[in-house]
């Protein structure tokens, strides 16, 4: 059905600014002028650390970033100095509450000597990186710190695990506003909220190879300072298979098939209400999903149902067509902008953007990139060795495969060919990783 442009522009705006969040504004407000702002210790200085140091330092009022902990301090220093902030170096945990205290930002190399000082309200997770994230997350819930996690890797191998825990010990984890899970899950909320049964949640991506290495993607990663293998896994699928496995888990749906759907579709979103069907979406009970090359780019999609034909009726009339699928999107994800958004949420409401109420549903396992002989050594997530595709965990745990999370640095027992599925009994595991003892747990907690 053609549309005016004002249809257009009206339909391009619904589902944007509708969660509760948006209370924020005035929480931030209050707190500002009473000279009490939220202080954030932010673990990892990369390139959407850096840009969230300076959109709170000269954007958002009634909260500050108090420390910066960072293996190497000098990225740490460059945070603050990029936002036009003096700090100090402090290594222990006393020397950082004496700053926080004062309001000197502090850097400090030593992450578990910020997550034990005094001060801190709330610890972001910038790291991308599963084991040692692991650790910085057990601390600070066992610290009794809210958690707003960056750390889609680490959310998708242990993400159920470590919210069971952090229930447990009365804080908030979630994932963080303005990344596509947590885009998805304020849409799918909002979408809930109008009687609407949710039975897809989507992700708009641009490109995707799986075969794609830090070889192929150097180019762009350093046009743009970023990390090399973070921007191989946005294009080998690794990282929309995170993505939306962490939906899949906090939300209770599946995937449809092994790698979801992942359509190429270069029309509206809209359009995909006629690509599925609508009772196998029922009797999975709702699945996740990916589309390639659609419009509007980078968002987000749902698609769901309403049983009542009265209020179907009003859905046509507000432009949203016949049904038996609508679709909501939100046609961009903002990234560091909106994480203090989540930080509000969770200090001040209890309120967590994203997080998974039970067990796991999806898991992302590790697929051969390439025909790998054996003794490697599988360099892990954005590597030249494997990418991730999402399975259901009843899938993975009836297979034993092998998580993309825990992939990095197994050694493998036998050669395997390209786009084979790894699985336990292909690798050793390396010793002694928190990990690895994290995953049986979790395994253990949620076995049925």
């Amino acid at each position: 059905m053609a549309r005016t442009p004002r249809e257009r522009l009206v339909r391009a705006g619904r589902g944007f600014g509708r969660p509760p969040m948006i209370i924020v504004d005035t929480v931030l407000r209050r707190r500002a002028q009473e000279g009490r702002p939220i202080r954030v210790g932010m673990v990892g200085a990369g390139y959407m650390g850096r840009g969230l140091v300076r959109h709170i330092s000269t954007s958002v009022a009634g909260m500050r970033v108090a420390a910066i902990s960072n293996r190497h301090a000098a990225n740490a220093e460059r945070a603050y100095t990029e936002a036009g902030l003096a700090h100090v170096r402090a290594d222990t945990a006393g020397a950082i509450s004496a700053a926080v205290a004062g309001g000197r930002p502090v850097v400090t190399e030593d992450a578990f000597a910020l997550i034990a000082a005094e001060g801190i309200d709330c610890l972001v997770d910038v790291t991308g990186a599963v084991e040692f994230g692991a650790r910085v997350t057990v601390a600070a819930i066992e610290r009794g710190l809210p958690v707003v996690t960056m750390n889609a890797e680490l959310d998708c191998t242990v993400g159920p695990l470590l919210a069971h825990r952090a229930r447990t010990a009365g804080v908030v984890l979630t994932g963080a506003d303005g990344d596509q899970p947590a885009v998805q899950a304020n849409l799918l909320r909002f979408v809930r909220s109008l009687g609407v049964s949710p039975l897809v949640a989507g992700n708009v991506k641009g490109f995707q190879d799986e075969y794609r290495t830090p070889t192929t993607q150097q180019p762009f990663a350093k046009r743009w300072g970023q990390n090399v293998r973070m921007i191989t896994s946005f294009t080998d699928g690794t990282k929309v298979s995170f993505e939306q496995a962490i939906v899949a888990n906090a939300f209770g749906f599946t995937v449809p098939r092994r790698g979801m759907y992942g359509r190429d579709h270069t029309g509206h979103v809209d359009e995909l209400t006629g690509m599925y069907d609508v009772d196998e979406l029922r009797e999975f009970g709702g699945i996740v999903d990916y589309v390639v090359g659609a419009k509007p780019a980078p968002g987000v999609y749902v698609l769901g149902t309403h049983d009542d034909p009265a209020q179907r009726q009003y859905l046509e009339l507000y432009k949203l067509g016949r049904g038996p699928l609508y679709s909501f999107y939100t046609p961009y994800h903002l990234c560091h902008f909106e994480v203090p958004h989540t930080v509000v949420r969770a200090v001040d409401f209890g309120d967590a953007a994203l997080t998974p109420p039970a067990g796991p549903r999806v898991d992302v396992v590790a697929t051969a990139k390439r025909d790998l002989p054996a003794g490697t050594v599988l360099d892990g997530i954005g590597g030249y060795d494997s990418y991730g595709v999402a399975e259901s965990h009843a899938v993975t745990r009836a297979e034993g495969l092998l998580p993309m999370g825990i992939s990095e640095g197994c050694v493998l027992r036998r050669a395997v060919a390209r786009d084979t599925v790894l699985s336990y009994a292909d690798v050793s595991l390396p010793p002694g990783r928190l990990v690895d003892a994290l995953r049986v747990e979790q395994d253990n907690l949620f076995a049925v």
